[in-house]
């Protein structure tokens, strides 16, 4: 999936493969199952640890998803993403790499990943949302739309009408994130937004590619 692709999704299915201690399955088992699911985008996400164990995992995920790929050429466009390590997305090729406020600005990440790679920035304010698109994202994570505890401080809940507002305050893709579910995926996207971002609701799920497919259709319907 190259940006032009991205940025005229509307149905985006974007699964983050941050690390649980109670999950059962590594990082490139995840970014399989997600994609046998139907997710369009994969985050690989890893909070507390250094870089070179973060690097060898994030290779380890972005390997599978090569292959996955080979093994399904006229599948649909896919894309694997590193958070926050814009070194580390640089070192081992990724399609791109997603940040939040307080990592690097975005726009000295669009200088340092040239033009051609995917750029996702989280935001929870429709001046961060403008921001970020003036900056060169391609797409926009934002909220929380509902109450989560994948965060230990969320911002405060946004809400479908702060989620409207935000995906009418720019022309990229705007994601709603955290406490997603299947059944909430309908009114997301009546308020305009480019599709969802989830994390807890595959990874620590008994069945996570069953988990993600209920997620692509409940997009899809």
């Amino acid at each position: 999936m190259n940006r032009e692709q991205l940025r005229s999704n509307n149905r985006l299915l974007h699964v983050i493969t941050d690390f649980h201690h109670q999950q059962r399955h590594s990082h490139a088992e995840l970014t399989c199952m997600a994609l046998d699911g139907g997710a369009d985008m994969i985050q690989f996400r890893h909070k507390s640890v250094s870089v070179r164990p973060f690097m060898h995992e994030a290779g380890l995920a972005l390997s599978a998803f090569r292959a996955w790929k080979r093994a399904i050429p006229h599948d649909r466009p896919r894309v694997f993403l590193v958070n926050d390590r814009v070194d580390v997305a640089l070192a081992i090729g990724a399609d791109g790499v997603h940040v939040g406020q307080s990592d690097l600005p975005a726009d000295v990440v669009r200088r340092m990943i040239g033009p051609d790679r995917i750029l996702g920035v989280t935001a929870t304010t429709l001046a961060q949302c403008i921001r970020a698109e003036a900056d060169g994202a391609d797409y926009i994570g934002f909220g929380p739309v509902y109450p989560t505890r994948s965060k230990d401080n969320p911002a405060s809940i946004k809400g479908l009408e702060g989620l409207h507002e935000a995906a009418q305050s720019v022309s990229i893709p705007v994601l709603a994130i955290a406490g997603i579910t299947p059944e909430r995926c309908g009114p997301v996207m009546d308020t305009g937004a480019g599709g969802v971002a989830v994390m807890s609701s595959v990874v620590l799920a008994t069945h996570p590619t069953a988990a993600a497919r209920e997620f692509r259709i409940a997009l899809d319907r």
